[in-house]
């Protein structure tokens, strides 16, 4: 098909608060590009913040087509890219690197020094028909994919760099604080090392049931007794007691994986305790390519279930209704998905 007839319309945030359905004219790919049909595309948290306007300063470019989380199709290649892509199913990573610092060179793309650029925050991102980006940032589906699922693999690769981090070996003890997307993400990561114990603590007791579907041993709520002997932590409350509330799970020597950014100037760990018990902490912003491919392949696999994370499939129209969802706080809204 020709790149102009998938047009459709987009959303554009002209400022914060300001929306509007704009007609959609595909951008036909350059040089080294692909343009993608998209399928669907996510909202999350920091998609409400673009439209609130709470973005930290240089992390967001108005006027602007969000979307950062998406599924879709290749529906045309630009020069230097291989013709095969044509027609398979896609998911793409956001961050627009450089590819020739030294933190590029090493694998770390999200720390490129060239400074931040971002598919659906500083670049066009998914709300719309298509999206036209650089094909090297494509990974590419199992033919029998499901891209309402895949449209989530996003959020998992972010929890897929902290389980690389964690390096949870079988029959260690391990824990997940938070039960939100990423933290039902970062459930099947650790449960797919084959834990001794996992445990998953959370603030929603209705999570508990997903929880064990998804394979954890032990479901509490943070006002429970808790274990202090845990192996390996992965936090993803994104609230500086959630960060306490992960370490103090720990054995001493444990590993702890922070992925939630609390508001700053939150009171953080306790530098003395994480000294006195040697506990050796790391944190994820983003996705780099190893995280990337270690999700589709364990999507591929069938060992990472996004769909029952989907509460609500909306139009685009709806965007502003979705973002509502989003921030509403009612445990009934999971991951919400607008798709064009």
């Amino acid at each position: 098909m020709s790149a102009t007839a998938a047009g459709g319309t987009a959303v554009v945030v002209e400022a914060p608060g300001e929306h509007r359905l704009v007609p959609h004219e595909p951008r036909e790919p350059g040089p080294g590009e692909a343009l993608v049909r998209v399928h669907a595309s996510g909202i999350c948290g920091s998609d409400r913040e673009v439209y609130q306007g709470n973005r930290p300063e240089g992390y967001v470019r108005y006027p602007l087509t969000p979307g950062h989380e998406w599924s879709g199709t290749v529906a045309a290649v630009g020069a230097g890219v291989p013709r095969g892509l044509v027609g398979r199913k896609v998911v793409g990573e956001g961050f627009r690197n450089c590819q020739v610092c030294d933190r590029c060179h090493a694998g770390e793309t999200t720390l490129c020094t060239a400074g931040y650029e971002e598919t659906g925050f500083t670049e066009p991102g998914a709300m719309a028909g298509t999206l036209t980006l650089p094909a090297r940032l494509l990974h590419v589906l199992p033919d029998d994919a499901d891209l309402t699922a895949a449209a989530l693999l996003e959020p998992a690769a972010c929890v897929a760099a902290a389980a690389i981090k964690a390096n949870a070996l079988p029959g260690e003890r391990v824990a997940v604080v938070g039960t939100g997307t990423l933290g039902m993400f970062a459930v099947q990561f650790l449960a797919a090392a084959s834990p001794a114990s996992l445990l998953v603590v959370g603030t929603r007791p209705d999570r508990a049931e997903l929880s064990k579907r998804f394979g954890t041993t032990d479901f509490r709520t943070r006002d429970e007794a808790l274990p202090d002997d845990v192996d390996v932590v992965i936090e993803t409350a994104g609230s500086a007691s959630a960060a306490r509330t992960a370490a103090s799970l720990l054995r001493r020597g444990g590993r702890l994986v922070l992925t939630g950014i609390p508001a700053p100037g939150a009171d953080g760990l306790d530098p003395t305790d994480l000294v006195v018990r040697q506990l050796e902490v790391h944190t994820v912003f983003g996705a780099p390519p190893d995280a990337w491919a270690h999700t589709v392949r364990v999507f591929g696999a069938g060992l990472l279930d996004p769909l029952p994370l989907v509460t609500h499939e909306l139009p685009l129209a709806e965007f502003a209704h979705a973002i509502e969802l989003v921030g509403a706080g009612d445990p009934r809204v999971g991951k919400v998905l607008l798709k064009p």
